[in-house]
């Protein structure tokens, strides 16, 4: 207040309306084209641009027209863990914002030979090819040889990011505190039924067998009537058209691995799931049925809606809604679609006979979790702490364990349960207000600050169940204890899941995380879930001349199985998961900021000469060696732009001669170096006296001069090998032109001595 700060808080969805109230602001009265200054949290939500196949404005379009072109000039900072999702242009997408949209204003400013926009394509191609290589070769590293100079060049000058194992590596985080030791997770896997009466095969064979018909009610369309709906429904894309029919296919695919992962998911929500599908087949048939078919009766099909992400979010059904679709009965092969429809009935009533036995006492999961959550509230991980969150992917799932496990442990254990979903947000006591802040707040009272926001409030929330509404942007680390309820395909989510209490500044010493995986190897989930959705060839989905998520190529699969084989052995981090390239591995931003700060301290330092040196202590993690900084004196080299320090060219050789950092890993070689040095301002006195005694007094350097020697010439070499290479690059060839003439062409700027 003192500085006279003004800010609103308003949420993405509220892009999508013109009125009603929002955080205590009337929408109507948002005046979206005043700011001067838009903070986006979780900003990978706007990475999809105008990919849209509706004629409506969609959320990306309305934020760029409404808050950052009109009305007066707009500053723009996203945050986001997970910028890049499985394209380059999702990161692009969020650029854009910060231009306006207009890649002619940023081309102007970057210092990049290629404009924005041919920068990204580019690096698509590069990643496209990448991803189709053989596991072993898909590394981070791979990848970044791939990548074109002005690629970094653009990342370094617009984006800011930092890992976990950045901060922990390079930083003295002793003022904001530590990070907590992850225990190894726990697997569990659970049998439906105790006694195996009903099993998860089973289900998912039947599953297979089911044609979903009464969500394609235009594959039934009579041939002369089929103009009719085209013309109505289908829609033109920048890259063709994307028709109703491939819609519903698309949409009858999703439904089936839906289905698939609500049992997966709880006893519960498959039946939920089923019954409402049941019940739509009977209304279906019942008005195929009706001699009154001249009148105008209409099927409602649900189809997407544009802003849904399908890849992140494909199975949780409170992102599903959309628009209506009519189809009149009249126009319909109503005997072939009712002959199909009771076919799925019959099946469907099958499985509904088979979970119709399993109730919550002979739910073996549900009394796994039961006994979980009971074994550490009575053996604590961390002293005391009885806190443990349930995450599910489906609200029905939610509601369920919520139903099942909150008077058990208020009753027996005297602690609280809370309950939120995208729809519902409850808990077992009375003084606690049912609203999504004061319940998260009262579960982690500490990270959240509980004594300021609600000092007068006594009690405390110790399990909470949530679906994935709360995965991103929660401050939840007084917890110890997480639990999936069910796997999420994409092991992202995952990690954004423990990312809500594996957080700097927890105050357990250690955390756990378990996780629920079907009571089958993971090659049979993998198989059983490729087989439910291969029923049919899935048309593109959001036409983009994209990959369609759900029809992944073999390579993928097997990527994907050996991301979630290592998630039952290790919590992994993000960057870890070789899922692409890591922009923490690319900004300079951090040394810049170094810079700053020491001329700030010392002044420029001119006239400095050249081969100074300083010897620090190697650690676990960098090996005895020589960094060598060489300057190139040939101004005409640098092949094809590949060193982003050029003249300046950066080595980390190991005392046996062996390079553990090229001149092309410059950034690792800078963290390296930051924390090797910072903050020590003083001579280390006894390597210095080391030093001295095997140089005789730096008179025999010959150790170094060697080292030196071999680190200009896997220069030299690195630069040949990237020469041949661009033989096979299209834009040309760089062989012979520009060539280094050899170990002539560098000075030595200065070397640290690590011992």
């Amino acid at each position: 207040a003192k500085d006279r700060f003004r800010y609103d808080v308003l949420f993405h969805t509220d892009l999508s309306r013109d009125s009603g109230i929002s955080n205590g602001r009337n929408l109507a009265q948002v005046n979206w084209g005043n700011y001067d200054l838009v903070v986006i949290d979780e900003s990978h939500n706007f990475r999809n641009a105008g990919l849209t196949y509706s004629d409506k404005e969609n959320r990306y379009q309305k934020l760029l027209r409404k808050v950052i072109r009109e009305g007066v000039s707009t500053k723009v900072l996203m945050l986001s863990a997970t910028p890049v999702n499985n394209r380059f242009n999702d990161l692009k997408n969020q650029l854009a914002l910060a231009y306006e949209g207009d890649p002619q204003k940023i081309d102007e400013q970057l210092d990049t030979k290629h404009s924005i926009d041919t920068i990204f394509s580019r690096a698509q191609k590069a990643f496209n090819e990448w991803s189709k290589m053989d596991i072993e070769d898909r590394t981070t590293e791979r990848l970044l040889d791939m990548l074109d100079f002005d690629f970094f060049e653009i990342l370094d000058s617009l984006t800011i990011a930092r890992s976990r194992k950045h901060i922990t590596t390079y930083y003295d985080t002793s003022d904001i505190g530590k990070f907590p030791t992850r225990n190894k997770p726990v697997s569990l896997r659970c049998p439906l039924t105790e006694n195996h009466s009903v099993t998860y095969t089973e289900i998912a064979e039947l599953l297979g067998r089911l044609n979903l018909s009464v969500y394609t009610p235009l594959k039934y369309i009579l041939p002369s009537k089929r103009e009719k709906y085209a013309e109505k429904y289908d829609k033109k894309t920048k890259t063709g058209k994307l028709t109703q029919f491939d819609r519903e296919t698309s949409l009858k695919t999703l439904m089936r691995v839906n289905l698939l992962k609500r049992i997966e998911s709880s006893i519960d929500s498959f039946r939920i799931t089923t019954n409402g599908i049941l019940s739509q087949i009977d209304n279906t048939i019942k008005s195929i049925s009706s001699d009154e078919q001249a009148s105008i009766s209409s099927i409602h099909l649900e189809t997407q809606d544009e802003n849904f992400d399908w890849d992140q979010n494909w199975g949780d059904e409170e992102n599903l809604f959309g628009n209506k679709v009519k189809v009149h009965l009249a126009d319909i092969d109503s005997r072939q679609w009712k002959e199909d429809l009771e076919e799925d009935r019959s099946i469907l009533n099958q499985l509904m006979v088979k979970v119709n036995q399993i109730s919550p006492a002979m739910d073996n999961k549900l009394q796994t979790l039961i006994q979980n959550i009971e074994h550490k509230i009575q053996n604590p991980i961390n002293s005391s702490n009885k806190k443990a969150i349930v995450f599910t992917a489906f609200a029905d799932t939610a509601d369920y364990l919520f139903g099942n496990i909150s008077k058990y442990f208020s009753s027996k254990y005297h602690i609280h349960t809370a309950l939120i979903t995208g729809s519902r947000r409850v808990s077992t006591t009375k003084t606690i207000p049912n609203e999504l802040n004061a319940l998260l707040t009262c579960f982690s009272p500490r990270s959240k600050g509980k004594n300021l926001i609600y000092p007068t409030i006594n009690e405390e929330i110790d399990i909470l169940i949530a679906t994935d509404c709360i995965s991103e942007g929660q401050n939840l680390q007084d917890c110890d204890f997480l639990i999936n309820y069910d796997i999420h395909w994409n092991p992202v989510r995952i990690i954004q899941r423990f990312g809500r209490i594996d957080r700097i500044g927890s105050i357990n010493d250690s955390i756990t995380l378990v996780n629920f995986w079907p009571d089958i190897t993971l090659d049979n989930y993998i198989n059983l879930k490729q087989r439910v959705e291969d029923r049919m060839m899935i048309t593109d989905l959001t036409s983009t001349a994209d990959d369609n998520i759900l029809k992944e190529n073999q390579k993928d699969i097997e990527y994907r199985k050996l991301q979630l084989k290592k998630l039952q052995d290790d919590v992994t981090d993000l960057e870890d998961l070789r899922e692409g390239v890591d922009i923490t591995d690319l900004g300079l931003n951090d040394f810049r900021i170094d810079l700053a700060n020491f001329f700030k301290q010392y002044g420029e330092l001119n006239d400095i000469p050249e081969g100074l040196h300083a010897i620090v202590p190697a650690n676990d993690n960098l090996r005895p060696g020589t960094m060598f900084v060489l300057k190139n004196i040939n101004d005409n080299v640098n092949i094809n732009r590949l060193n982003r320090l050029h003249p300046y060219y950066l080595v980390y050789i190991e005392t046996d001669g062996n390079i553990l950092y090229r001149h092309l890993d410059s950034k690792k070689i800078l963290d390296a170096m930051r924390m090797l040095c910072k903050g020590k301002t003083e001579p280390i006195i006894t390597l210095c006296e080391q030093v001295s005694k095997e140089t005789d007094d730096y008179h025999q350097m010959d150790v170094y001069s060697d080292l030196m020697k071999k680190s200009i010439q896997s220069i030299l070499e690195t630069e040949e090998e990237k020469e041949i290479l661009s033989l096979f690059k299209t834009g040309g060839t760089t062989v012979l032109t520009n060539k280094f003439k050899g170990i002539e062409d560098f000075k030595l700027e200065t070397f640290l001595i690590i011992k």
